[in-house]
């Protein structure tokens, strides 16, 4: 699974490059949707690498990512009764079976889309790639800005 931050804005975005956003769920400065490594997804990110920072998410983190920021419909929390009422134990047995494709968002009415807060000690660039010292582009330690974003 890969995790998408965008971390630029709308000012002068072509629009192409905002329609693949908004086919990626990233309508917004600061959100993270969680997508599946396929070619097609990797042919969107590809495009839009100039806005967003991504990576490889692990089980923990993505339940981290469930149990502070995860939404249902509604925009209501997840709680512990939620999760139960789905069948599963806990938030780390939620992003198990995410990461598996053994269940979806959608099929477990959970939100794709994670409003998460600007990094503490904040960002290094948003014009450079994370080769160059920035932070845009793929990253190995997507999990790092995500837990600083949390």
């Amino acid at each position: 699974m890969f995790a998408v931050v965008r971390l630029r804005g709308e000012l002068n975005l072509r629009p192409e490059i905002r329609d693949t956003l908004d086919m990626l769920r990233i309508k917004r400065l600061n959100h993270c949707v969680i997508v599946k490594e396929d070619e097609h997804y990797r042919g969107m990110i590809q495009k839009v690498k100039d806005y967003v920072a991504w990576g490889r998410i692990d089980n923990e983190t993505l339940a981290m990512l469930l149990q502070k920021r995860g939404r249902q419909s509604g925009n209501r929390r997840l709680t512990e009764q939620f999760i139960k009422d789905k069948g599963y134990t806990s938030a780390i047995d939620i992003a198990k079976a995410i990461s598996s494709s053994s269940a979806g968002f959608k099929e477990l009415g959970i939100k794709p889309v994670f409003r998460l807060h600007p990094a503490r000690k904040g960002l290094r660039s948003t014009k450079k790639t994370a080769r160059q010292g920035g932070d845009l582009g793929f990253r190995d330690d997507i999990v790092d800005l995500i837990k600083r974003m949390r």
